[in-house]
This record gives C-alpha cells, sequence and structure tokens, in this order.
C-alpha cells in the first residue's frame, strides 16, 4: 500500500502520479554514489497508524535492511526495507464473508521504498524511476485465508480501514494499492500447510479473486494426478485468465538481507505512539453500531453510510443538523448519493453543505415545502449551492396546505378528466393516482401531496360537493 506522503520515502522528490516519465527523480532516489538516504517521518507516522488500526504491536525499535538483487527497476542495485525489526508485529482484521465474520491474523507490517516501474515493448523496455523510492508499506497475513471470495472480502476491508484514516488513497487504479497473494493445496484434516505458490501481477481485487481460483482448480489436477508442486512465482494473465511461469521462488537468504548503514534505527517514545493513537478515527465497524444506536437508523442504512468516511461525515453533520437520523439517511442515501453517480461527482466537488441539506429537510418536515419540489431544490443547491429557505421565498415555492383551495384543484381536475373518474368508479384503482397527479401539475406542484390524495378520495367516493 502506497502511504499518503507529499514526497518520497528517504528524498524530497514528489510523488504524485501520472507525471512524465523520470521527472520526478534525484540522485538520491536513483542510488548516485555519495548520496545519503533521510527518511520521511510521515511515513513512520502513517505506518505505525495502520498498525493500531488493525490492533498491532508498535514497535518502540525498528530498523532499515538492503534487500539485494540486481534488476533494471532498482537502480542501486538494494531495496530499502525492514526485514527482522519492522514496525509493527502481530494484529488482526475481521473479516465478513458470506454471512460468516472471522478475524484473520496479521504477521506483520513493515516499511520499504518503492522500486521502478518496467514498461516492455516488442523490441525494448523502459524503466520510469518516479516511482522509485515512494513509500509503501507492506502487510503479511497470516495463513488463514480459506477461500477467493474471503481474500477479496479481506483486501475490501483493508482498504476501507485505511483509506478511512486516511493512512494511503488505495487507488488500484494508480498503483498504490497491490497485492502478492501465495496459496498452496493440502489434504482435508492435514495441519501441515502444503508447497506455497506467489501469484504477481494482480492490481484489481476481482483479479486477485479470479488468480486463486484458477491456482486452486491448477493445483488440485497436478496433484490429482499424482504430481508435485514446486515452489515458484507465477504472474497473473489477466487477458488468458491463467498464472504462467516467473521464476523459482527466491527465500530470504536469496536477497541477503543486511542492516542498511546509511540509517538509524527508528525509535519512538511511548508518549509519541500514545498521541498518534489518540488521533485515531473512529474505525468503520464501530461507527455503524454507534450510527444505527445513535440515529435510529437500521444496520443496511448505516453499512451504506459508513462505508466512506466523507459520507458518514456529511451524514452524521445533516442528522445533527436537521435532527431526524432517519430522514438524514434517506435522503443522504437516495438522493445525494444518486447526483454524486450520476454525475461522476463527491462531497468535495459539489455545491451542497451539510446545513444547506439539514434545512431542507427542516423545511419538508415542517411542512414549508412538499417532497416534489424539495428533491427539484436540491438538484439546484447540489450545482449551485446555496440554501433552500430563500429559494422558497423567492419563488414562491411554499407548500399549499390550505384545504379549501386544494379541494378546489381536486374538483377542477376531477372535472377536467371524467375518463379517469369514471374508470376508478368502476373499479380501475390506479386511476386515483393519475388523478392526484394531475392535481399537483394544476397547482404547480405546491400542493400538499397527502391533503390532495385524501381529498381526491373524498371526492371520488362521492362527497365532493
Amino acid at each position: 500500500v502506497q502511504l499518503k506522503t507529499r514526497s518520497k520515502m528517504f528524498c524530497g522528490c514528489a510523488t504524485q502520479a501520472g507525471a512524465e516519465p523520470n521527472t520526478q527523480i534525484c540522485p538520491v532516489c536513483l542510488g548516485y554514489p555519495g548520496t545519503l538516504p533521510a527518511l520521511n517521518r510521515e511515513t513512520v507516522r502513517l505506518g505505525a497508524m495502520a498498525g493500531m488500526l488493525l490492533d498491532c504491536e508498535i514497535a518502540r525499535v525498528s530498523k532499515f535492511d538492503r534487500k539485494s538483487y540486481f534488476y533494471p527497476d532498482v537502480a542501486k542495485n538494494y531495496q530499502i526495507t525492514q526485514y527482522p525489526f519492522p514496525i509493527c508485529l502481530g494484529g488482526h482484521l475481521d473479516v465478513t464473508e458470506g454471512g460468516r465474520t472471522r478475524r484473520i491474523g496479521i504477521t506483520r507490517i513493515h516499511l520499504e521504498e518503492d522500486v521502478a516501474k518496467s514498461t516492455h515493448h516488442a523490441n525494448f523496455s523502459g524503466v520510469d524511476f518516479n516511482r522509485c523510492g515512494v513509500p509503501l508499506m507492506e502487510l503479511v497475513t497470516e495463513p488463514e485465508l480459506a477461500t477467493p471470495a474471503e481474500a477479496l472480502a479481506f483486501l475490501q476491508a483493508l482498504r476501507q480501514l485505511l483509506v478511512y484514516a486516511d493512512v494511503g488513497e488505495c487507488n488500484l487504479e494508480l498503483g498504490n494499492m497491490r497485492c502478492d497473494a501465495n496459496i498452496s493445496l493440502r489434504p482435508a484434516g492435514q495441519k501441515r500447510l502444503g508447497t506455497k505458490i506467489e501469484i504477481k501481477n494482480l492490481n484489481t481485487f476481482k483479479g486477485v479473486q479470479a488468480a486463486l481460483e484458477y491456482e486452486i482448480g491448477r493445483q488440485a489436477a497436478v496433484l490429482d494426478g499424482g504430481g508435485r508442486i514446486s515452489q515458484q512465482t507465477r504472474r497473473w494473465d489477466s487477458d488468458a485468465g491463467v498464472t504462467e511461469p516467473m521464476r523459482s521462488k527466491e527465500d530470504a537468504h536469496d536477497y541477503r538481507y543486511f542492516p542498511d548503514p546509511d540509517l538509524l534505527p527508528v525509535v519512538l517514545a511511548a508518549e509519541q505512539i500514545e498521541a498518534w493513537r489518540a488521533a485515531l478515527p473512529e474505525r468503520p465497524a464501530a461507527r455503524r453500531q454507534r450510527m444505527m444506536a445513535e440515529y435510529g437508523i437500521p444496520e443496511y442504512d448505516a453499512g451504506v453510510l459508513a462505508a466512506e468516511r466523507p459520507v458518514a461525515d456529511f451524514f452524521e453533520a445533516v442528522a445533527r443538523g436537521c435532527g431526524n437520523g432517519k430522514a438524514a439517511s434517506n435522503w443522504t442515501m437516495t438522493e445525494v448519493l444518486r447526483l454524486l453517480a450520476e454525475g461522476g461527482r463527491t462531497l468535495d466537488t459539489c455545491a451542497l453543505t451539510a446545513a444547506a441539506l439539514a434545512e431542507l429537510i427542516t423545511l419538508v418536515g415542517n411542512g414549508t415545502v412538499n417532497q416534489p419540489t424539495a428533491k427539484a431544490l436540491l438538484a439546484e443547491i447540489f450545482e449551485q449551492g446555496g440554501g433552500a429557505a430563500e429559494r422558497i421565498a423567492a419563488r414562491g415555492l411554499a407548500q399549499v396546505g390550505d384545504r379549501a383551495a386544494i379541494a378546489d384543484w381536486v374538483r377542477q381536475t376531477l372535472e377536467a378528466h371524467p375518463g379517469p373518474v369514471a374508470d376508478f368508479r368502476a373499479g380501475k384503482q390506479a386511476a386515483a393516482g393519475f388523478l392526484v397527479g394531475q392535481v399537483m401539475k394544476r397547482s404547480h406542484g405546491k400542493a400538499d401531496p397527502r391533503l390532495v390524495g385524501q381529498e381526491v378520495a373524498r371526492q371520488l367516493a362521492g362527497s365532493g360537493d
């Protein structure tokens, strides 16, 4: 997972995605002789925050190592990482899949720098070093995930947690969240794990699930045929839907890890760790439960609203402003999320504020404006900003609740549409809905729909004179 920093892990180069190749580089991230790395402190804070969210033990002392290998994407011929002394140890993440929740253990979280991006063409390959030195945290799970669907659910839950805490953007399309999956099969009842295969090139959640499902079938066919699985690294070909061998799987000694002599150990004071812990956001699962209890909304609503932190913050501000949690939930889920999806927008890029929506909900609740008019006003406010009250006053949009005026509109409507009136009295109940709509049209949307429905029913029953 790429950590959300403005500069790289050991130098001041930018981490912004989409820049021209090899424009965000310097002698440090290219490993020129005589240069020295300087640790970005923000990477340590973000790594520790991630560990706290996953109930890891935060190491008071962690160290950086050099992982040696020779490949074009590593200019120094080594990658700075953490091996025997990572920043986080242990921990867990609760994952729900198929109606069942299981606790998946975390082995470790360590910090490391990213390598360059290689692009292979027909007759040559190119290397973009913009990514080289970008700060990463690598999380290793215990071998406890049992199915591809559970692996997918784990990744989705992890992404939600890290985005919630602003640890990383976790945008798979930009490559700032990636996954290597280790998988092995064993006979039912056997405790010892089988020989593992590592699958690389997994850059989508669905790709992880598909690759694991394919690999289960491939390994099962080999074992059922009396063959043996050799430890190796394979790549996922999403177009062909198969895994392909890359190389035999390396062990730790193949990388010749040793302490980086240019970087001092990271020593964290207990007070610093506790200060970071106090700044942790509320976890999504805990927030769902609190929102259900505090605002009286059902579990489904709380799950949708708490899924993304900006939406959850917006909803809670609306609910506090209007004093009606269920109405705030309905408007946010059905109207606001619809407008965001239709326009490809976010709450940061639209003009609607929580205060404006709370005002609109209050005006609907006290009968100042009806629901259809309020929905039309919301679409305007979403694009233009401002509030509802001034629009209602300036354009005479206040709801009409005068029963005499409504009775007059209903009488005029029934006289103008004798056909639907006859249909209703012949047993076609749907005709009443048509007539209510015509009354609302005659009132230019101002009539109270509830009173209109009552009056239409009264006059259709023959007591309209």
